[in-house]
């Protein structure tokens, strides 16, 4: 298969969607460590925290639009403001059930993210991540 991914971040405010996307990811061959995490600040958190016990820097973050308190967008504006050294080389997807595509346009201007995805993820979403972006 040649191409992986070491470390998969979720960020998603719905534990049911968290677990169901984490289920689909630990499925895949080229996927290796998924963690998640239920909110924009917590990301941000478990970002400063890369390298400090044995927490790994994911290659790819998978990143829910619509969450109360910090919702994708504004976790992106805090993210480009991060350490470039860990924020370096991460793979921002947005994931999202609106397929509204002044989302997608809106995405496309933000110079952070990678790609957008409709939910839910699949092991074809996720070959097709793997070929497009690793």
């Amino acid at each position: 298969m040649g191409k992986s991914v070491n470390c998969v971040l979720l960020i998603d405010d719905d534990k049911a969607t968290n677990f169901f996307n984490e289920r689909v990811v630990n499925r895949h061959q080229g996927f290796h460590q998924v963690n998640t995490v239920q909110s924009g600040l917590a990301a941000l958190e478990y970002l400063r925290d890369v390298g400090k016990d044995s927490i790994i820097k994911p290659d790819l973050i998978f990143l829910d639009i619509n969450m109360p308190a910090m919702n994708g967008w504004e976790f992106l504006i805090e993210f480009s403001k991060l350490d470039h050294s860990v924020t370096n080389g991460i793979k921002v997807i947005l994931l999202s059930t609106s397929s509204n595509p002044d989302d997608v346009k809106e995405s496309a201007k933000n110079h952070s993210v990678d790609d957008f995805i409709n939910k839910p993820l699949s092991l074809d979403l996720l070959d097709n991540v793997l070929q497009n972006h690793f």
